[in-house]
């Protein structure tokens, strides 16, 4: 008979590798507790608790009686009951999901307090303002996260009680001030609820724990879930663990420290420090801290040991450690640590770092760090020595150049921010219910909180440009405007400019500059510059790593030669798309395929195609210079001819002026036939690819003599041009082999004509479930094959990517039904599925088929992982994500590589 299910283990028998069944900060109290750390005795339930109780509505049979029976052991241990009237034991109930999510799920302290506990808590410590204080957060802390009272109505009641002391400081209410307040907040629950506080601290207990289950799926959880791309299915844990105390008095305290700054990597003493105060103070950011560094001036001893625990914790995680303590009466404890989240400069920092010390080796180092981050770090920054009015100057909490129109809530910062306006949205500080104006924002300006606030710690981890703790401004929410300290007044839509990375703040728009990676691709950084503080070397480190371990070849996809010169720059080794219709562009060129459309005889199509020829053997001569000795697959002619033509709004107004001045033009008159004939109810699966090809003689053997031509020429020079044709849209291989007959004739008579002979592979796009499906009779006729997955998303879902994004795709996202865009990350259940099938097909047929992507997945850095364990050759993608390509291949195969010894 199976033994039954555990769902509640103490602390002391987990470990940091439970994060699955014990959350994030669960595995982590478990394993400090294993290595003796000053860790207050406590339990978790475990992730699985939430799984049933999110699905039946009911917590696990078991679990009730577990809880009892490991509260019981804890009350053993400490010598107090939960909630008794003269020695009562506290406790706190937070959450602790597998991944962090800073402030997005609740969190209750000081459970067990009650009419009767708290005259214990008095006699117990000996400070009675503390008691109430602690009673109130409570009836607050829970009146807003258990039963749903709005927050708004306990400050409101907060600060009448603070004005009526004539004070502006929660510390300046004495313990009758904190009494009076209780019984003020026990009223705003019973009003708003229709029932009293609960005074049964079981009850307390029993209820946060499901308030945190509930959490779980909270509107912020689940929007920052999807901003994270955390999967919905993990649940959270809870923490129940015994109170201690930082707001018994100037000996006590709490705080958030970093054994490394979070925002630039750099080594060193980092956090934030508040006196007398509980944990929620210094996240929150309702009071601006102190430095770290000021501890040791209060309490050397336990400045001493926080700072020896720190340096165990890191040498023990083997990375930069976010830890949240407590000091009661000179006694420290941990209260929580994690692999903290930095910004992606300190990420490649720390990393580079680590090895550097001997912790890692450069294959975890580049497993530290991500595509996204190193896209982050190739943003512009604000010009240095800018004549612009500085209003400002707060912590730089999260790096970044951000400029935009000053909005002072989440709703307007979301309104206009829909609206194609750039937004900086400006709050006194963030809370979790602002996560949605955070997200829309270009960036985010508090007058409050320190380094790690609500608002630094999450934009940090959303890669969002952060200035916090400005204290200077004046923010006035209600009356949406802000004052500076010279008594300058900002209102709502004025602009301002803020440097995550110095923490200044401007009037107006202040120039930015190429972000310094970006000169460093480019190749006009001064060789061996220290460019902030080492960075530029540490992406140049990891970045050579990758490189020496990535199996894909990275390619881009590029039309001219200045877009090729500069993917071969970003590291490219070829051209994966070059698409020719983009050559078309310009007055001059689109006449000729005007006149190609309108003709309706051999002789005007061979003129307008022979018109046509040398402009595109001139384009392909250009780009087979730039590209020299790496391969450019060259895609024929795909977008509907419509697309060459006037529009049929303008065209037929034009006309029917012309008709009213009795002055008709006979070309426009043509022009409207032509556009009428090929006008299509959808012509993105209409006359396009390989239909073009076959329906208009000459159109696809004319370029691709201009390919073969231009190859000749620039062979004969010396050169070493690797051209490739690529036939799209091709659903049957009868298409393809009808077009292939065509390119070998020309590709013939053009090696008979110039003497040269020319190795040009011929392929084709999969991009249709067809292709997909029937690859293996394709690859009969195909030397490569590369995977338009743009269109092949778009056919596989029935979407129009055009239309679809604006209309049902955020509701799509909010109801769950996507993780993320398909466009952005590829399906791997769906087209990924085709893909799969394709590429196993295609070699079955022929071994040694040529396999890449082209469609803009191939710079998205989940699909690069996708795209390896397949077994493509390349991904192809737009030169500036070519650096975040390369990153994330050579983290696929070094991820591949450990699955494989796994």
């Amino acid at each position: 008979m199976p033994s039954q299910q555990k769902f509640v283990y103490s602390f002391t028998e987990g470990n940091k590798d439970l994060k699955d069944l014990l959350g994030g900060k669960g595995a982590n109290l478990a394993e400090m507790t294993n290595l003796g750390l000053p860790v207050p005795p406590g339990f978790t339930i475990t992730t699985e608790a939430c799984k049933v109780f999110l699905e039946t509505g009911s917590e696990p049979a078991s679990l009730h009686e577990e809880i009892s029976a490991h509260l019981e052991s804890l009350e053993r241990e400490m010598g107090k009951k939960l909630g008794q009237a003269d020695n009562p034991l506290l406790v706190s109930v937070r959450s602790g999901a597998k991944f962090s999510m800073p402030g997005m799920m609740d969190t209750v302290l000081n459970i067990g307090l009650s009419d009767a506990s708290v005259v214990g808590l008095v006699a117990q410590s000996g400070n009675e303002r503390f008691a109430w204080d602690s009673y109130r957060r409570l009836v607050q802390m829970f009146g807003k996260t258990v039963l749903g009272v709005d927050g708004e109505l306990f400050e409101e009641a907060l600060d009448e009680a603070k004005h009526a002391k004539g004070t502006t400081n929660d510390l300046d209410l004495d313990a009758s001030d904190l009494q009076e307040l209780v019984e003020v907040f026990k009223g705003i629950v019973e009003r708003e609820t229709g029932r009293a506080f609960p005074q049964d601290p079981r009850e307390q207990m029993d209820l946060a724990v499901h308030a945190v289950f509930h959490s779980w799926n909270g509107d912020r959880a689940r929007l920052y879930r999807r901003q994270e791309r955390i999967p919905n299915d993990l649940g959270t844990a809870v923490n129940v663990c015994t109170m201690v105390f930082g707001n018994l008095g100037e000996d006590s305290g709490t705080g958030v420290a970093f054994t490394r700054d979070p925002s630039t990597g750099a080594q060193g003493v980092y956090g934030d420090y508040l006196s007398n105060a509980q944990g929620e103070d210094v996240v929150a950011g309702i009071r601006n801290t102190l430095p770290l560094s000021e501890l040791e001036n209060l309490d050397k001893k336990s400045y001493d040991e926080l700072m020896a625990i720190m340096q165990k914790l890191e040498n023990h995680y083997r990375d930069l450690c976010d830890i949240e303590f407590t000091i009661e009466r000179g006694k420290l404890w941990m209260l929580q640590t994690r692999v903290g989240k930095r910004t992606a400069a300190a990420a490649f920092r720390i990393a580079v770092q680590l090895v550097d010390q001997g912790l890692i080796d450069l294959d975890e180092a580049l497993m530290r760090v991500t595509g996204g981050q190193l896209s982050q770090l190739m943003f512009p920054r604000f010009a240095p020595n800018t004549e612009s009015k500085q209003i400002a100057w707060g912590l730089a909490a999260s790096p970044g150049a951000a400029i935009g129109k000053i909005v002072f809530d989440s709703y307007t910062a979301v309104k206009w921010s829909r609206s194609g306006e750039k937004v900086i949205l400006v709050r006194r500080e963030t809370n979790p219910d602002d996560l949605d104006g955070m997200i829309a924002a270009e960036g985010i300006l508090t007058s409050r909180g320190g380094k790690t606030s609500h608002a630094a710690v999450v934009a940090r981890g959303m890669g969002k440009t952060c200035v916090c703790g400005a204290e200077e401004l004046e923010v006035d929410t209600k009356r949406r405007r802000m004052t500076t300290a010279d008594g300058m007044v900002l209102e709502e839509g004025d602009v301002v400019s803020i440097d995550g990375a110095t923490g200044k703040v401007y009037l107006g728009e202040v120039p930015v500059l190429p972000s310094p990676v970006v000169e460093y691709f480019e190749g006009t950084l001064h060789a061996g510059a220290d460019v902030q503080g080492g960075l530029v070397q540490a992406v140049h480190r990891l970045m050579s790593h990758a490189d020496g371990r990535r199996r894909l070849a990275v390619r881009a996809n590029a039309d001219n030669a200045e877009d090729g010169g500069r993917a071969r720059r970003y590291g490219a080794q070829g051209i994966g798309l070059c698409r020719t219709e983009h050559m078309f562009l310009g007055e001059e060129r689109r006449k000729e395929v005007e006149h190609l459309i309108l003709a309706d005889n051999d002789k005007d199509r061979e003129l307008a195609l022979s018109t046509l020829l040398p402009l595109q053997k001139g384009d392909f001569l250009e780009l087979f210079q730039a590209m020299d000795g790496l391969p450019v697959t060259v895609r024929l002619l795909d977008p509907p001819l419509h697309e060459f033509l006037p529009d049929i709004t303008e065209l037929s107004v034009r006309v029917a002026l012309a008709e009213a001045r009795k002055d008709p033009n006979e070309n426009d008159l043509r022009l409207l036939q032509a556009v009428h004939k090929l006008h299509e109810q959808n012509p993105m699966l209409g006359l396009r690819g390989v239909r073009l090809g076959l329906v208009i003689p000459g159109l696809f053997g004319m370029q691709v003599r201009a390919i073969a031509e231009a190859a000749a020429e620039r062979k004969l020079a010396g050169g070493d041009p690797r051209p490739e044709v690529m036939i799209p849209l091709v659903g049957t291989v009868q298409e393809l082999e009808l077009v292939r007959d065509e390119c070998e004739r020309v590709l013939a008579e053009v090696a008979q004509s110039t003497g040269v002979q020319l190795d040009i592979k011929l392929g084709t796009m999969i991009e249709l479930p067809r292709a997909a499906v029937t690859a293996g009779q394709i690859a009969e006729a195909a030397e490569f094959f590369s995977f338009g997955t743009n269109d092949l998303t778009q056919t596989v879902w029935g979407f129009s990517r055009d239309d679809v994004e604006a209309s049902f795709f955020t509701a799509y996202l909010e109801k769950g039904i996507f993780g993320v865009s398909p466009f952005e990350t590829i399906d791997r259940d769906g087209v990924g599925s085709l893909v799969k099938h394709a590429v196993e097909a295609g070699r079955a047929t022929r071994p040694d088929l040529k396999l890449g992507v082209c469609g803009e997945h191939g710079g998205d850095p989940d699909s690069v992982h996708f795209f390896h364990e397949v077994g493509l050759d390349y991904v192809s993608c737009s030169p500036f994500r070519i650096p975040v390509a390369r990153l994330e291949a050579g983290r696929a195969a070094i991820e591949s590589a450990g699955s494989d010894s796994r």
